[in-house]
């Protein structure tokens, strides 16, 4: 299973974010990676929006957008939005959209969750719409190690780092004020054949990397047969 566990004040999510850390983390370019890759006005479904520090941004770029998230406390900070309360495996909507984001590098999860994930992007993407993933860069499994950098009055401290291939499993500190917490999970490096092949079990096709650290991508539906 997958190990996530966060300490700090306030609520922790079942996957070990704390709430209210990451309702002070402010946008740091991903909205505009995702519209850059979607078409103009397209409609955006984020599968794990959080505290929708992407999504909101998106809205205001004029695109009508719902966020999908398990935990209530952190779709309390994105009032205003759509918003629906589901675990993302299990998240059937009866609808499509144009763009479903797949972002905070959720992809690199176990194989068995990382299916599941890409399964609810196939089933809730337009025929004709596009899927926007974030990645953990590849090249980050083999430089991360325990490292301090601050950003926006936010001291990140990478604690540890343990690898153990395919998985690492890191604990990160987040320093803001007199507040702390912490965030201990494992990240799995994805190579290139088993990106294609997980996009493939999922009825998807790679299309193009947006960034060049190949943080970001995009897949397409693969038709259906009649």
């Amino acid at each position: 299973m997958t190990r996530h566990v966060g300490t700090g004040p306030g609520e922790i999510t079942p996957d070990g974010c704390a709430v209210d850390f990451y309702a002070l983390l402010p946008p740091m370019g991903e909205p505009e990676v995702v519209h850059a890759a979607a078409p103009e006005g397209a409609s955006i479904l984020e599968l794990g929006c959080g505290t929708a520090r992407i999504l909101r941004p998106l809205a205001d770029l004029g695109h009508p957008v719902l966020g999908v998230d398990e935990s209530p406390a952190m779709l309390a900070h994105a009032a205003g939005l759509p918003t629906a309360c589901s675990r993302i495996e299990t998240l059937r909507l009866d609808r499509t959209f144009d763009v479903v984001l797949l972002a905070s590098t959720m992809l690199n999860t176990d194989r068995a969750q990382r299916h599941a994930f890409l399964a609810t992007c196939r089933r809730h993407v337009d025929p004709f719409g596009v899927v926007v993933v974030q990645q953990t860069p590849p090249g980050w499994f083999d430089t991360v190690t325990p490292s301090e950098r601050e950003h926006d009055g936010i001291r990140l401290v990478v604690s540890s780092v343990r690898r153990d291939e395919p998985r690492l499993d890191v604990v990160v500190e987040y320093h803001v004020g007199d507040r702390t917490w912490t965030h201990a999970f494992d990240c799995y490096r994805i190579g290139g054949q088993e990106l294609a092949a997980d996009l493939a079990s999922a009825g998807l096709r790679f299309g193009q990397w947006l960034t060049d650290d190949h943080g970001w991508f995009t897949a397409h539906p693969v038709p259906t047969p009649p």
